[in-house]
């Protein structure tokens, strides 16, 4: 089907984008997108397993993952726009509060200059570097934010044609079964039909079977007198 074509492309692409967003996350030690990357990845390959395979169930719980997926992207979007009470600037939500790492496009922006502050502040960890960035051509939290709509564009989008493909794939086995499936269609050998006629035949106190084919009965009684 086209529709399972192009939810097997909506479907790759999404992995290779998660696969981009995670190398990043590594590189700026978010822990939380990263495990939740991570198991993003292992139910795309899970649902596009489904969507090939014709496994209706599969391709179910891939719609449901993504229900969870759009509510975790809309959170990351409010934490980096620091909506109601978040703040990207002392939450530690994405790290899981083990470490100070912000993203790492907020020192590696497009056209960002970064500056180290000596000396640094008290409250600064030793194993932590204070500085200052300027010049970003783009602020980080706005590419965070960029990565986020994307990945909700890209779920939504799988999500619709989801549950598309499970609506077809459910339909085509309620008319499988309406028609009786494979009873309907049991195997039956091929039937043989011939002219071949077996007639017993007395002679000398014995049975003999001839075989007549289109032959008159006289002539094969001939053909066997002595």
């Amino acid at each position: 089907m086209d529709t399972c074509i192009f939810t097997q492309m909506t479907r790759v692409v999404t992995q290779v984008s998660v696969l981009e967003r995670q190398i990043f996350d590594f590189l700026g030690y978010q822990w939380a997108p990263i495990l939740a990357n991570f198991i993003h990845i292992i139910i795309v390959i899970l649902g596009l397993f489904g969507t090939i395979q014709y496994r209706p169930r599969y391709i179910t719980g891939y719609a449901v993952w993504l229900v969870l997926w759009v509510t975790w992207n809309v959170f990351v979007i409010c934490f980096y726009l620091e909506a109601g009470d978040l703040s990207k600037e002392t939450d530690l939500i994405l790290t899981f509060n083990i470490s100070m790492h912000r993203s790492w496009w907020m020192e590696n922006g497009p056209g960002c200059t970064v500056t180290s502050v000596t000396p640094a502040p008290d409250w600064a960890p030793e194993d932590h570097r204070y500085i200052t960035v300027s010049g970003c051509l783009l602020e980080y939290q706005y590419i965070e934010v960029a990565h986020s709509s994307l990945q909700i564009f890209l779920a939504l989008a799988g999500f619709i044609y989801a549950c598309y493909v499970v609506k077809c794939i459910t339909e085509e086995e309620d008319s499988f079964d309406f028609i009786g499936g494979f009873d309907s269609y049991g195997y039956q050998g091929p039937q043989k039909t011939s002219h071949l006629q077996l007639q017993p035949m007395y002679i000398a106190n014995s049975v003999l079977y001839a075989v007549q084919a289109k032959k008159p009965r006289q002539s094969l009684q001939n053909e066997y007198a002595f």
